[in-house]
Protein backbone atom coordinates (compact mmCIF):
# COMPACT_ATOMS: atom_id res chain seq x y z
CA UNK A 1 0.00 0.00 0.00
CA UNK A 2 1.27 3.85 -0.77
CA UNK A 3 2.60 5.98 1.98
CA UNK A 4 0.81 8.96 2.67
CA UNK A 5 3.37 11.73 1.01
CA UNK A 6 5.17 13.61 3.11
CA UNK A 7 4.14 10.53 5.72
CA UNK A 8 7.58 9.18 6.76
CA UNK A 9 7.08 8.03 10.51
CA UNK A 10 8.48 4.48 10.95
CA UNK A 11 5.87 1.74 12.46
CA UNK A 12 6.09 1.77 16.60
CA UNK A 13 7.57 5.44 16.65
CA UNK A 14 5.47 7.92 18.82
CA UNK A 15 5.98 12.09 17.68
CA UNK A 16 4.95 15.05 19.57
CA UNK A 17 2.84 17.14 17.02
CA UNK A 18 2.39 19.86 19.02
CA UNK A 19 2.95 21.24 22.56
CA UNK A 20 1.04 24.44 23.72
CA UNK A 21 1.35 27.23 26.63
CA UNK A 22 -1.41 25.97 27.90
CA UNK A 23 -0.49 22.32 28.52
CA UNK A 24 -2.11 20.90 25.42
CA UNK A 25 -0.36 18.06 24.15
CA UNK A 26 -0.72 16.37 20.63
CA UNK A 27 1.30 13.18 19.90
CA UNK A 28 0.53 11.08 16.98
CA UNK A 29 1.75 6.76 16.95
CA UNK A 30 2.27 4.19 14.31
CA UNK A 31 1.37 0.66 15.57
CA UNK A 32 1.98 -2.05 13.71
CA UNK A 33 -0.20 -2.87 10.89
CA UNK A 34 -1.01 0.30 9.80
CA UNK A 35 -3.16 1.91 13.01
CA UNK A 36 -2.23 5.53 13.43
CA UNK A 37 -3.16 6.37 16.78
CA UNK A 38 -3.18 10.73 17.75
CA UNK A 39 -4.26 12.08 20.93
CA UNK A 40 -4.54 15.79 22.11
CA UNK A 41 -4.14 16.10 26.05
CA UNK A 42 -6.43 18.75 26.95
CA UNK A 43 -6.19 19.24 30.39
CA UNK A 44 -8.61 21.53 32.04
CA UNK A 45 -10.73 19.09 30.50
CA UNK A 46 -12.91 16.40 32.74
CA UNK A 47 -13.87 14.20 29.32
CA UNK A 48 -12.74 11.74 26.82
CA UNK A 49 -13.85 11.41 23.42
CA UNK A 50 -13.01 8.31 21.41
CA UNK A 51 -13.36 8.11 17.55
CA UNK A 52 -12.36 5.34 15.22
CA UNK A 53 -12.24 6.74 11.76
CA UNK A 54 -11.90 4.14 8.98
CA UNK A 55 -11.39 5.67 5.39
CA UNK A 56 -14.69 4.47 4.14
CA UNK A 57 -17.87 6.46 2.52
CA UNK A 58 -20.49 6.13 0.44
CA UNK A 59 -18.03 7.38 -2.62
CA UNK A 60 -16.12 3.49 -2.08
CA UNK A 61 -19.30 1.35 -2.98
CA UNK A 62 -19.80 -0.84 -5.76
CA UNK A 63 -23.43 0.00 -7.45
CA UNK A 64 -24.70 -3.29 -6.02
CA UNK A 65 -24.53 -2.06 -2.75
CA UNK A 66 -25.21 1.24 -2.85
CA UNK A 67 -26.00 2.43 0.78
CA UNK A 68 -23.58 -0.29 2.06
CA UNK A 69 -21.31 1.89 4.80
CA UNK A 70 -24.10 3.91 6.11
CA UNK A 71 -25.87 0.51 6.49
CA UNK A 72 -23.18 -1.13 8.41
CA UNK A 73 -22.48 2.12 10.39
CA UNK A 74 -26.04 0.81 11.98
CA UNK A 75 -25.31 -2.94 12.17
CA UNK A 76 -22.24 -2.79 13.69
CA UNK A 77 -24.41 -1.57 17.02
CA UNK A 78 -26.42 -4.26 17.10
CA UNK A 79 -23.60 -6.89 18.72
CA UNK A 80 -20.52 -8.20 18.58
CA UNK A 81 -18.85 -11.43 19.93
CA UNK A 82 -19.04 -10.07 22.92
CA UNK A 83 -21.87 -8.41 23.64
CA UNK A 84 -25.36 -7.60 22.60
CA UNK A 85 -27.00 -4.62 21.56
CA UNK A 86 -28.84 -4.34 24.68
CA UNK A 87 -25.21 -4.51 26.80
CA UNK A 88 -23.99 -2.07 24.64
CA UNK A 89 -26.60 0.72 25.31
CA UNK A 90 -26.44 -0.16 28.85
CA UNK A 91 -22.95 0.20 29.75
CA UNK A 92 -22.05 3.43 28.05
CA UNK A 93 -25.78 4.21 29.28
CA UNK A 94 -24.28 3.35 33.00
CA UNK A 95 -21.29 6.06 32.48
CA UNK A 96 -24.13 8.83 31.08
CA UNK A 97 -21.84 8.70 28.37
CA UNK A 98 -22.66 8.81 24.30
CA UNK A 99 -21.74 6.16 21.75
CA UNK A 100 -22.63 6.89 18.12
CA UNK A 101 -21.61 6.75 14.49
CA UNK A 102 -22.01 8.93 11.45
CA UNK A 103 -21.46 7.99 7.64
CA UNK A 104 -19.99 10.53 4.78
CA UNK A 105 -18.81 10.64 1.25
CA UNK A 106 -15.32 9.60 2.45
CA UNK A 107 -15.30 8.24 5.78
CA UNK A 108 -16.98 6.95 8.32
CA UNK A 109 -16.48 7.67 12.51
CA UNK A 110 -17.23 5.87 15.59
CA UNK A 111 -17.08 7.27 18.61
CA UNK A 112 -17.84 7.64 22.50
CA UNK A 113 -17.62 10.75 24.81
CA UNK A 114 -17.36 9.62 28.53
CA UNK A 115 -16.05 10.89 31.92
CA UNK A 116 -12.11 11.15 31.97
CA UNK A 117 -12.22 8.40 34.64
CA UNK A 118 -14.13 6.01 31.75
CA UNK A 119 -11.63 5.75 29.18
CA UNK A 120 -10.93 2.29 29.80
CA UNK A 121 -14.54 1.60 28.75
CA UNK A 122 -15.27 4.02 26.00
CA UNK A 123 -11.88 2.62 24.40
CA UNK A 124 -12.95 -1.16 24.84
CA UNK A 125 -16.49 -0.33 23.43
CA UNK A 126 -15.17 1.50 19.87
CA UNK A 127 -12.82 -1.13 19.30
CA UNK A 128 -15.23 -3.79 20.33
CA UNK A 129 -17.99 -2.52 18.06
CA UNK A 130 -15.40 -1.97 14.76
CA UNK A 131 -13.46 -5.13 15.24
CA UNK A 132 -15.82 -7.80 16.51
CA UNK A 133 -19.38 -7.34 14.50
CA UNK A 134 -21.17 -10.43 14.06
CA UNK A 135 -23.17 -8.53 11.08
CA UNK A 136 -26.07 -11.55 12.13
CA UNK A 137 -28.47 -11.89 9.27
CA UNK A 138 -31.46 -11.69 11.89
CA UNK A 139 -29.41 -8.34 12.62
CA UNK A 140 -29.51 -7.00 9.14
CA UNK A 141 -33.05 -7.79 8.03
CA UNK A 142 -34.23 -5.90 11.80
CA UNK A 143 -31.83 -2.96 10.69
CA UNK A 144 -33.29 -2.62 7.38
CA UNK A 145 -36.53 -1.34 8.37
CA UNK A 146 -34.56 1.12 10.47
CA UNK A 147 -32.69 2.28 7.60
CA UNK A 148 -35.76 3.09 5.02
CA UNK A 149 -37.11 5.07 8.20
CA UNK A 150 -34.59 7.24 7.75
CA UNK A 151 -34.89 7.25 4.14
CA UNK A 152 -38.30 8.03 4.68
CA UNK A 153 -37.43 10.78 7.18
CA UNK A 154 -35.15 12.49 4.97
CA UNK A 155 -37.57 12.73 2.13
CA UNK A 156 -39.61 14.51 4.90
CA UNK A 157 -37.55 17.25 5.29
CA UNK A 158 -37.11 19.35 2.70
CA UNK A 159 -33.75 20.80 3.30
CA UNK A 160 -32.41 17.26 3.14
CA UNK A 161 -34.10 16.36 0.15
CA UNK A 162 -32.78 19.24 -1.73
CA UNK A 163 -29.39 19.04 -0.67
CA UNK A 164 -29.35 15.21 -1.88
CA UNK A 165 -31.17 16.70 -4.60
CA UNK A 166 -28.53 19.64 -5.50
CA UNK A 167 -25.77 17.55 -4.90
CA UNK A 168 -26.87 14.86 -7.56
CA UNK A 169 -27.43 17.60 -9.82
CA UNK A 170 -23.89 19.02 -9.79
CA UNK A 171 -22.20 15.57 -9.74
CA UNK A 172 -24.07 13.68 -11.48
CA UNK A 173 -23.89 9.93 -11.96
CA UNK A 174 -19.82 10.44 -10.09
CA UNK A 175 -20.29 8.51 -6.90
CA UNK A 176 -19.86 11.27 -5.13
CA UNK A 177 -23.41 12.70 -6.56
CA UNK A 178 -24.60 9.21 -4.83
CA UNK A 179 -27.01 9.40 -1.28
CA UNK A 180 -25.22 8.41 1.23
CA UNK A 181 -28.13 6.31 2.95
CA UNK A 182 -28.38 4.72 -0.64
CA UNK A 183 -32.17 4.14 -1.98
CA UNK A 184 -34.81 2.08 -1.12
CA UNK A 185 -34.19 -0.35 -4.02
CA UNK A 186 -30.79 -0.99 -2.83
CA UNK A 187 -31.41 -0.95 1.11
CA UNK A 188 -34.39 -3.24 0.43
CA UNK A 189 -31.92 -5.83 -2.07
CA UNK A 190 -28.78 -5.81 0.15
CA UNK A 191 -28.10 -9.38 1.75
CA UNK A 192 -26.15 -9.99 4.77
CA UNK A 193 -23.03 -11.64 2.74
CA UNK A 194 -22.73 -8.34 0.32
CA UNK A 195 -22.43 -6.27 3.98
CA UNK A 196 -20.15 -8.66 5.56
CA UNK A 197 -18.32 -9.26 2.59
CA UNK A 198 -17.92 -5.08 2.48
CA UNK A 199 -17.14 -5.10 6.11
CA UNK A 200 -14.00 -7.75 5.76
CA UNK A 201 -12.79 -6.17 2.36
CA UNK A 202 -13.08 -2.25 3.93
CA UNK A 203 -12.12 -1.68 7.34
CA UNK A 204 -8.65 -2.54 7.61
CA UNK A 205 -6.50 -0.88 9.87
CA UNK A 206 -4.06 0.97 7.36
CA UNK A 207 -7.40 2.75 6.50
CA UNK A 208 -8.21 3.75 10.36
CA UNK A 209 -6.68 6.28 12.29
CA UNK A 210 -7.82 6.29 16.22
CA UNK A 211 -8.44 9.90 17.79
CA UNK A 212 -8.74 10.47 21.70
CA UNK A 213 -9.49 14.22 22.42
CA UNK A 214 -9.63 15.14 26.66
CA UNK A 215 -7.52 14.50 29.88
CA UNK A 216 -5.67 11.55 28.74
CA UNK A 217 -2.41 10.29 28.44
CA UNK A 218 -1.06 9.38 25.44
CA UNK A 219 0.79 6.15 26.87
CA UNK A 220 -2.39 5.29 28.72
CA UNK A 221 -4.41 5.47 25.35
CA UNK A 222 -1.66 3.09 23.70
CA UNK A 223 -2.06 0.53 26.67
CA UNK A 224 -6.07 0.39 26.33
CA UNK A 225 -5.19 0.13 22.01
CA UNK A 226 -2.81 -2.84 22.44
CA UNK A 227 -5.07 -4.57 25.57
CA UNK A 228 -8.09 -4.12 22.95
CA UNK A 229 -6.33 -5.53 19.58
CA UNK A 230 -3.81 -7.77 20.85
CA UNK A 231 -2.82 -9.90 17.74
CA UNK A 232 -4.53 -7.06 15.06
CA UNK A 233 -1.72 -5.14 16.17
CA UNK A 234 0.79 -6.91 13.96
CA UNK A 235 2.61 -6.89 10.09
CA UNK A 236 4.15 -4.42 8.60
CA UNK A 237 1.49 -2.47 7.11
CA UNK A 238 1.99 1.08 6.30
CA UNK A 239 -1.44 3.69 6.50
CA UNK A 240 -2.91 3.85 2.74
CA UNK A 241 -2.15 7.14 1.29
CA UNK A 242 -4.84 10.17 1.83
CA UNK A 243 -7.21 10.61 -0.94
CA UNK A 244 -5.65 12.57 -3.88
CA UNK A 245 -6.51 12.72 -7.61
CA UNK A 246 -8.95 15.09 -10.15
CA UNK A 247 -12.23 13.74 -10.31
CA UNK A 248 -13.41 13.93 -14.10
CA UNK A 249 -17.36 15.56 -13.70
CA UNK A 250 -18.02 17.21 -16.86
CA UNK A 251 -19.84 20.78 -16.43
CA UNK A 252 -23.64 20.27 -17.38
CA UNK A 253 -26.36 23.29 -16.51
CA UNK A 254 -28.95 21.59 -14.61
CA UNK A 255 -32.09 22.05 -12.92
CA UNK A 256 -33.64 19.24 -10.94
CA UNK A 257 -37.14 19.67 -9.21
CA UNK A 258 -38.39 17.61 -6.68
CA UNK A 259 -42.12 18.33 -6.26
CA UNK A 260 -43.72 18.44 -2.53
CA UNK A 261 -46.39 19.67 -1.03
CA UNK A 262 -44.31 22.35 1.20
CA UNK A 263 -45.41 25.54 2.32
CA UNK A 264 -41.97 27.01 0.82
CA UNK A 265 -40.04 26.70 -1.77
CA UNK A 266 -36.32 25.75 -1.29
CA UNK A 267 -33.89 26.43 -3.66
CA UNK A 268 -30.12 25.38 -4.13
CA UNK A 269 -27.95 27.25 -6.74
CA UNK A 270 -24.28 26.28 -7.18
CA UNK A 271 -21.07 25.30 -9.12
CA UNK A 272 -18.07 23.65 -8.61
CA UNK A 273 -15.39 24.43 -6.01
CA UNK A 274 -12.04 23.09 -5.42
CA UNK A 275 -10.92 19.96 -3.58
CA UNK A 276 -9.42 20.19 -0.20
CA UNK A 277 -5.69 19.31 -1.32
CA UNK A 278 -5.83 23.11 -3.06
CA UNK A 279 -3.81 25.54 -1.83
CA UNK A 280 -6.87 28.40 -2.31
CA UNK A 281 -8.98 26.23 0.26
CA UNK A 282 -8.84 29.28 2.58
CA UNK A 283 -9.51 32.01 0.51
CA UNK A 284 -12.76 30.14 -0.29
CA UNK A 285 -13.88 30.01 3.43
CA UNK A 286 -13.49 33.53 3.62
CA UNK A 287 -15.15 33.55 0.29
CA UNK A 288 -18.16 32.12 1.30
CA UNK A 289 -18.35 33.32 4.80
CA UNK A 290 -18.30 37.37 2.88
CA UNK A 291 -21.49 35.79 0.30
CA UNK A 292 -23.34 33.67 3.00
CA UNK A 293 -21.94 32.90 6.30
CA UNK A 294 -22.82 35.55 8.89
CA UNK A 295 -25.82 37.95 9.66
CA UNK A 296 -23.72 40.86 7.66
CA UNK A 297 -22.89 38.50 4.64
CA UNK A 298 -24.05 39.68 0.97
CA UNK A 299 -26.61 37.27 0.80
CA UNK A 300 -28.61 37.61 4.34
CA UNK A 301 -28.22 41.34 3.91
CA UNK A 302 -29.53 41.50 0.32
CA UNK A 303 -32.23 38.90 0.69
CA UNK A 304 -33.48 38.90 4.18
CA UNK A 305 -32.35 42.41 5.54
CA UNK A 306 -32.63 44.70 2.53
CA UNK A 307 -35.41 42.77 0.72
CA UNK A 308 -37.21 40.09 3.27
CA UNK A 309 -37.47 37.78 0.50
CA UNK A 310 -36.70 34.33 2.47
CA UNK A 311 -36.02 34.20 6.72
CA UNK A 312 -33.38 31.79 6.13
CA UNK A 313 -30.24 31.90 3.27
CA UNK A 314 -26.97 31.24 3.44
CA UNK A 315 -24.05 29.69 1.12
CA UNK A 316 -21.76 26.62 1.93
CA UNK A 317 -18.98 24.92 0.44
CA UNK A 318 -17.76 21.12 0.39
CA UNK A 319 -14.44 20.29 -0.50
CA UNK A 320 -13.83 16.04 -1.13
CA UNK A 321 -10.20 14.68 -2.12
CA UNK A 322 -10.35 15.67 -5.41
CA UNK A 323 -13.27 18.02 -6.76
CA UNK A 324 -15.85 20.15 -4.34
CA UNK A 325 -18.72 23.00 -4.66
CA UNK A 326 -20.47 25.82 -3.40
CA UNK A 327 -23.66 26.29 -3.04
CA UNK A 328 -26.62 29.02 -1.73
CA UNK A 329 -29.76 28.12 -0.09
CA UNK A 330 -32.81 30.16 0.29
CA UNK A 331 -36.33 28.78 1.56
CA UNK A 332 -39.04 31.23 0.57
CA UNK A 333 -42.57 32.09 -0.57
CA UNK A 334 -43.37 29.96 -4.03
CA UNK A 335 -44.42 32.88 -5.46
CA UNK A 336 -40.69 34.55 -4.54
CA UNK A 337 -38.74 32.34 -6.02
CA UNK A 338 -37.76 33.89 -9.28
CA UNK A 339 -36.53 37.10 -7.71
CA UNK A 340 -34.74 35.54 -4.87
CA UNK A 341 -32.87 33.77 -7.41
CA UNK A 342 -32.77 36.58 -9.04
CA UNK A 343 -30.84 38.53 -6.41
CA UNK A 344 -28.80 35.15 -6.05
CA UNK A 345 -27.71 35.52 -8.98
CA UNK A 346 -26.96 39.37 -8.45
CA UNK A 347 -24.95 39.00 -5.52
CA UNK A 348 -22.94 36.76 -6.82
CA UNK A 349 -21.83 38.20 -10.21
CA UNK A 350 -21.03 41.33 -7.81
CA UNK A 351 -18.76 39.41 -6.35
CA UNK A 352 -17.19 38.05 -9.38
CA UNK A 353 -16.78 41.36 -11.38
CA UNK A 354 -16.33 43.83 -8.48
CA UNK A 355 -14.50 42.37 -5.58
CA UNK A 356 -15.13 42.28 -1.89
CA UNK A 357 -13.84 44.86 0.37
CA UNK A 358 -11.57 45.10 2.41
CA UNK A 359 -14.21 45.43 5.38
CA UNK A 360 -16.23 42.08 4.20
CA UNK A 361 -12.58 40.41 4.24
CA UNK A 362 -11.93 41.38 7.53
CA UNK A 363 -15.26 40.43 8.96
CA UNK A 364 -14.94 37.08 7.30
CA UNK A 365 -12.07 36.04 8.84
CA UNK A 366 -12.91 37.37 11.94
CA UNK A 367 -15.91 34.68 11.94
CA UNK A 368 -13.76 32.15 10.71
CA UNK A 369 -11.20 32.90 13.59
CA UNK A 370 -14.28 32.80 16.24
CA UNK A 371 -15.98 29.58 14.55
CA UNK A 372 -12.44 27.62 14.77
CA UNK A 373 -12.24 28.13 18.19
CA UNK A 374 -15.25 28.50 19.86
CA UNK A 375 -16.13 25.26 18.11
CA UNK A 376 -13.06 23.53 19.88
CA UNK A 377 -14.51 23.95 23.47
CA UNK A 378 -15.39 20.31 24.04
CA UNK A 379 -13.20 17.46 23.42
CA UNK A 380 -15.72 15.64 20.35
CA UNK A 381 -14.86 18.56 18.41
CA UNK A 382 -10.95 18.51 19.23
CA UNK A 383 -11.67 14.54 18.66
CA UNK A 384 -13.09 15.23 15.14
CA UNK A 385 -10.61 17.60 14.05
CA UNK A 386 -7.26 15.74 14.96
CA UNK A 387 -8.79 12.57 13.47
CA UNK A 388 -10.15 13.82 10.10
CA UNK A 389 -7.10 15.75 9.57
CA UNK A 390 -4.85 12.79 9.89
CA UNK A 391 -7.21 11.09 7.67
CA UNK A 392 -7.74 13.20 5.44
CA UNK A 393 -4.05 14.94 4.96
CA UNK A 394 -1.98 12.42 6.99
CA UNK A 395 -0.32 15.62 8.58
CA UNK A 396 -1.36 17.87 11.69
CA UNK A 397 -2.07 21.59 11.20
CA UNK A 398 -2.33 23.10 14.74
CA UNK A 399 -5.04 25.71 15.78
CA UNK A 400 -2.63 28.56 15.48
CA UNK A 401 -1.27 27.56 12.05
CA UNK A 402 -4.94 27.64 10.68
CA UNK A 403 -5.87 30.68 12.34
CA UNK A 404 -2.23 32.22 10.63
CA UNK A 405 -3.26 30.43 7.11
CA UNK A 406 -6.57 32.51 7.49
CA UNK A 407 -5.10 35.50 8.63
CA UNK A 408 -2.72 35.52 5.32
CA UNK A 409 -5.61 35.78 3.13
CA UNK A 410 -5.58 38.68 1.82
CA UNK A 411 -8.25 40.60 -0.11
CA UNK A 412 -6.47 40.40 -3.78
CA UNK A 413 -6.73 36.35 -3.14
CA UNK A 414 -10.15 36.09 -2.54
CA UNK A 415 -11.00 38.77 -5.34
CA UNK A 416 -8.73 36.48 -7.76
CA UNK A 417 -10.80 33.12 -6.93
CA UNK A 418 -14.31 34.40 -6.64
CA UNK A 419 -13.60 35.88 -10.70
CA UNK A 420 -12.11 32.59 -11.15
CA UNK A 421 -14.86 30.34 -9.35
CA UNK A 422 -18.11 32.76 -10.60
CA UNK A 423 -16.92 33.44 -13.77
CA UNK A 424 -15.65 30.69 -15.60
CA UNK A 425 -17.40 28.50 -18.15
CA UNK A 426 -20.32 27.05 -16.16
CA UNK A 427 -20.80 29.37 -13.33
CA UNK A 428 -23.66 29.16 -11.50
CA UNK A 429 -23.89 25.45 -13.19
CA UNK A 430 -26.60 23.47 -11.02
CA UNK A 431 -29.53 24.37 -9.22
CA UNK A 432 -32.27 22.16 -7.60
CA UNK A 433 -35.66 22.78 -5.96
CA UNK A 434 -37.85 21.33 -3.51
CA UNK A 435 -41.67 22.38 -3.60
CA UNK A 436 -45.29 23.04 -4.91
CA UNK A 437 -44.38 22.76 -8.45
CA UNK A 438 -45.65 19.93 -10.53
CA UNK A 439 -43.07 20.41 -13.40
CA UNK A 440 -39.81 22.13 -14.32
CA UNK A 441 -41.49 24.41 -16.81
CA UNK A 442 -43.98 25.83 -13.94
CA UNK A 443 -40.24 27.24 -12.37
CA UNK A 444 -40.39 31.07 -12.87
CA UNK A 445 -38.04 32.14 -16.00
CA UNK A 446 -35.80 33.91 -13.31
CA UNK A 447 -34.50 30.60 -12.32
CA UNK A 448 -33.90 29.05 -15.66
CA UNK A 449 -32.41 32.31 -16.50
CA UNK A 450 -29.88 31.93 -13.69
CA UNK A 451 -28.77 28.39 -14.97
CA UNK A 452 -28.77 29.14 -18.66
CA UNK A 453 -27.10 32.58 -18.71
Amino acid sequence: MAQIPGFEQAIGSTRTLESTSDGAVVKRTVLAGGLRVITEHVPASRSATVGLWVGVGSRDEPSNVAGAAHYLEHLLFKGTANRDATQIAEEIDAVGGEFNAFTAKEHTCYYAQVLDQDLPLAMDLVTDVVFEALCADADVDTERSVVLEEIAMRDDDPEDLLHETFVSAILGSHPLGLPVLGTEESITGMSASALRGFYKRRYTMPRMVLAVAGNIDHTQVLRLVRKALRDRLSGAETPVAARMGRARIPVTRKLALHTDDTEQAHVMLGLKALSRHDDRRFALSVLNAAIGGGMSSRLFQEIRERRGLAYQVYSSTASYSDTGHMAVYAGCQPEKLGEVAGVIREVLDGVALDGLTDAEVKRAKGQLRGGLVLGLEDTSSRMSRIGKNELNYGRYLGVDDTVARIDAVTTEEVCALARTLLRRPGGVSAAAVVGPYAHSDDLPDDLHEVIAS
